[in-house]
């Protein structure tokens, strides 16, 4: 885990390797779509227009997703609505349901297709590998963050999380770890948190006194001691799964690519990672730790059925159309038989 990949000299602001990663995800599908653009007979300036509207819907609808599955934690009873509502909108920390951001993006881009004339198969077409690009390099950010993290694992490439990481304060709420009593404090209401480590380096707690406005300083003895073990704690050892996601998202980009430079009905490659997606994030859901919404089916299980359910049908009604093709194609997308 490394939030803050380094600091820009003189100025000391932070770049966070969860921004950058998706920055550079961002930048790597925008290159890809605009190459296959041009392969296809497109103007490929179209797709960076496109590329930004999926950006901005994206990020708001994966946000979304992300604060309705985890509600609780935006709702923290120990914090002012404000501080729930700041971190609620704060990305920086991580948190942006995949989902969340293509149900809300793929709606946009098809606005957008049929607003600028694009083809909107063949368009489709070209997509479907960025947005796994895109995904990629996301799951990478998601583990140099510390968030979207796996469950219990004892392999040899099991990873284990630092005291302030989100996996490290999940345990602690759930009671799967027990952090010595100088790395907690003891609130109003007889219950306990963890002390953070910006409070552990500054000496001072975070809420300030309600009348007076001053921080309330730790005890030193008490400080002291958390200096010293709390490098010591880690959370349990736990899968990789934004590893995991991110390696299947580039292979099915490199699958999907693959399909995309054969003859093929118009929509199949878009179709086509569907499909892969789908299953592989049904499968990955069983390595995470996300509440269950129907039964054992967490939101992420019921979303990658539908998404495979979706997949299947387009790629039959994609085939279907084919044989009244009213796109602009060239040979890589030339109609096949169904």
């Amino acid at each position: 885990m490394l939030q803050v990949l380094f600091r820009i000299p003189v100025l000391n602001w932070p770049i966070y390797s969860y921004g950058l990663m998706m920055v550079i995800g961002f930048l790597g599908a925008i290159q890809l779509a605009k190459f296959l653009a041009k392969r296809s007979g497109i103007d490929p300036e179209l797709f960076v227009t496109a590329g930004l509207l999926a950006l901005v819907a994206g990020v708001a609808g994966a946000r979304l997703s992300h604060v309705i599955e985890n509600f609780h934690q935006y709702t923290d009873p120990h914090r002012s609505a404000w501080a729930n509502f700041i971190d609620a909108v704060n990305i920086r920390s991580g948190g942006l349901t995949y989902y969340g951001g293509f149900l809300l993006a793929f709606p946009t881009l098809v606005w957008y297709a049929l607003k600028a004339k694009i083809p909107l198969r063949l368009g489709m077409d070209i997509v479907g590998p960025c947005l796994m690009i895109g995904l990629g390099f996301g799951r990478i950010g998601c583990f140099l963050n510390g968030c979207c993290y796996g469950d219990k694992c004892e392999l040899p490439w099991a990873v284990h999380f630092p005291y302030d990481s989100l996996a490290y304060e999940d345990e602690y709420a759930r009671g799967d770890v027990a952090p010595p009593p100088e790395l907690q404090v003891r609130l109003s209401d007889g219950s306990y948190r963890l002390l953070t480590r910006d409070e552990i380096r500054s000496g001072y707690y975070r809420q300030p006194d309600p009348v007076t406005k001053l921080l309330d300083p730790i005890d030193p003895e008490k400080l002291a001691a958390a200096r010293q073990i709390v490098s010591a704690e880690h959370s349990e050892g736990l899968h990789p799964a934004q590893l995991y996601s991110a390696f299947t998202a580039f292979l099915i980009a490199g699958i999907v690519l693959a399909y995309f430079t054969l003859p093929h009905a118009p929509g199949r490659a878009f179709a086509l990672m569907l499909i892969l997606e789908g299953i592989t994030r049904y499968i990955l859901e069983l390595l995470r730790v996300e509440p269950p919404v129907i039964g054992n089916f967490s939101l992420s299980m019921i979303l990658g059925i539908g998404l495979a359910g979706l997949g299947v049908l387009l790629w039959f009604i994609f085939g279907r159309l084919a044989s009244q093709p009213d796109e602009k194609t060239d040979m890589t997308t030339a109609p096949a038989a169904v």
